[in-house]
């Protein structure tokens, strides 16, 4: 099995880490917080930096909360394009703008070395249990390279297209997730406004067109009271600016995702920005005047 590295253990990143080490893959991290420490208490091996996370790696993978951050591992001092050797494969599975995949792709091309935008879509329970939604930019050749590894992390890994389509990708799934809580919210505040049993409707609807995984999930979350988060709503955010950004750039308007995007700006003003992206619920619940 090739060496992995892997950088940025977070609530995402972490779990995926794992599953690589349980599958038997050496993994090499970035030793900077406990989560590096819980790693290598299961046998990765640590660096002071992502250059030498890179120069001792054939796989690179970095779980990054975002473009800025992507740009500052790749590019900054001491970063992973400074270590990475000619024949490695660079995958981000972070969210970031497909733009930036570009950037990265080209400069990583440069180096002698194939990338692959790879971002997820399944939340911090699909990257525990291994059965997150891997889309995918880039070339064939390191998509194969990368696939055992996305059996591991994932239940499915499609190759989309070239550099950056996996990130459009991300950009559309977040804006059909964004827009299905917002309906889901909205659907399940009028109803218990209106005096509707919320868990016999869920159930009904669950049997009908209505039916999803969001209904499902959300609609339980809901009911049950429980907004701590499997997907931060600040995150979800980020990502619907990555697709009304991509919206502007290609001249599309996108009605819908603004105003879920703006939504989620109340629900990060009202201070709850930590919490679940099914919190859209409680802000309609706060408009309506829904105890």
């Amino acid at each position: 099995m090739k060496k992995v590295g892997f950088i940025g253990l977070g609530i995402m990143g972490k779990p995926m880490a794992i599953n690589l080490i349980d599958a038997g893959y050496d993994l090499i991290v970035l030793d900077s917080n406990k989560a590096a420490d819980d790693l290598t208490q299961k046998g990765a091996k640590a660096y002071s930096s992502c250059q030498e996370v890179a120069e001792n790696s054939e796989i690179i993978i970095t779980m990054l909360p975002d473009s800025p951050e992507v740009n500052e591992v790749v590019f900054g001092e001491g970063g992973v394009l400074e270590g990475i050797q000619s024949g490695a494969v660079f995958i981000d599975m972070s969210t970031i703008s497909p733009s930036t995949a570009r950037e990265v792709a080209e400069a990583m091309l440069k180096k002698g070395v194939d990338a692959l935008d790879a971002p997820v879509s399944g939340g911090q329970v699909g990257a525990e249990q291994g059965n997150l939604s891997i889309m995918v930019g880039g070339k064939q050749a390191a998509f194969d390279t990368a696939k055992p590894l996305f059996e591991v992390m994932g239940k499915s890994a499609v190759l989309i297209g070239d550099a950056g389509a996996g990130q459009m990708t991300k950009a559309c799934n977040q804006m059909i997730v964004g827009m299905t809580i917002q309906a889901v919210a909205e659907s399940f505040t009028l109803a218990k406004k209106a005096g509707v049993d919320l868990e016999k409707m869920r159930e009904a609807l669950l049997g009908g067109f209505a039916q999803s995984r969001i209904l499902d999930l959300h609609g339980q979350r809901i009911i049950d009271r429980n907004f701590e988060p499997g997907f931060k709503i600040k995150l979800h955010r980020k990502d619907m600016n990555i697709a009304l950004m991509a919206g502007k750039e290609f001249k599309v308007p996108l009605y819908g995702s603004a105003l879920v995007a703006s939504h989620m700006d109340a629900v990060l003003a009202a201070g709850m920005d930590e919490k679940d992206h099914s919190a859209l619920a409680l802000l309609m619940e706060k408009l309506s005047n829904v105890d």
